[in-house]
């Protein structure tokens, strides 16, 4: 099976997407995640960007935010459509919202279904804070429901929302690793969702947790013979990322962290 690895577009917006596209390549990733502009110009130099070099696409959805839920659902498929419209490797979306019930946020993921049906594009959930999928005993009740549902794992926000390492929500953290196709390595901790720095040794508890659940991703894709699978360095970038106080400078480099991340999960899945 193949391991194949993302950079995202976040923290990198400042940089033109020629010069950013050739970075990635130099850094040793498969490819990119990111939004696209609904301008269509604009759109066609992002993906001859990646193109040009030789980078594979997985499309990123999070701006729908609007709190009427009719609003809220024309924008989402307005979004989605445009994104599939590039024909991405799949779509990853932070979908609904986490004060919406459970029909609307399933109208939210049945509405996906139906445009992966409509343009062959494949559209995954991300875990994540805010979203239909805000913590793990929430995200279970989904899955359990909803037999098709595939998702994101980011369980750093998990780790944030429980406040712990989720040790004693196994069976929920269990069965999200058993749907999930991409995977966000990010590592969070109970009290934030995303750690300073994990080349830092008082971070090892936080690193191997997470460590462990990746691991078990990929144990079960490569016995499903998987043909790859698809991992995204996604530290976020400042103030996501920690910042001294007074000076507001990053406590670390989110690139750096990221290329890091990269390389170790590289070996390990070797």
């Amino acid at each position: 099976m193949d391991v194949l690895f993302f950079c995202p577009r976040w923290g990198q917006e400042s940089v033109d997407w020629d010069t950013f596209s050739q970075k990635v390549k130099k850094a040793g990733y498969n490819g990119v995640e990111a939004s696209l502009p609904y301008d269509e110009k604009e759109k066609a130099f992002i993906l001859s960007s990646l193109a040009k070099h030789d980078l594979q696409f997985i499309a990123q959805h999070y701006e729908t935010a609007e709190k009427d839920f009719e609003h809220h659902y024309k924008q989402f498929e307005q979004r989605l459509l445009n994104l599939a419209s590039a024909k991405p490797l799949f779509i990853n979306s932070q979908t609904g919202k986490d004060y919406y019930s459970f029909e609307q946020n399933k109208k939210l993921i049945d509405l996906a279904t139906e445009i992966t049906v409509k343009t062959g594009t494949k559209i995954l959930h991300e875990t994540h804070r805010g979203k239909f999928s805000f913590a793990a005993h929430i995200t279970a009740g989904y899955l359990e429901k909803i037999s098709d549902l595939r998702i994101t794992l980011d369980i750093s926000h998990w780790c944030n929302t429980a406040e712990s390492f989720l040790h004693d929500q196994q069976e929920a953290v269990d069965l999200a690793i058993s749907r999930t196709d991409h995977i966000h390595s990010r590592v969070g901790y109970p009290e934030g969702p995303q750690i300073s720095d994990p080349r830092a040794p008082e971070w090892k508890e936080a690193l191997d947790f997470h460590l462990q659940c990746w691991d078990k991703i990929v144990a079960i894709r490569r016995a499903e013979n998987a043909d790859s699978l698809t991992i995204t360095s996604e530290f976020g970038a400042p103030p996501y990322l920690p910042l001294l106080p007074y000076t507001k400078q990053p406590v670390a480099s989110q690139w750096d962290i990221n290329v890091f991340m990269m390389d170790l999960l590289k070996e390990r899945y070797a």
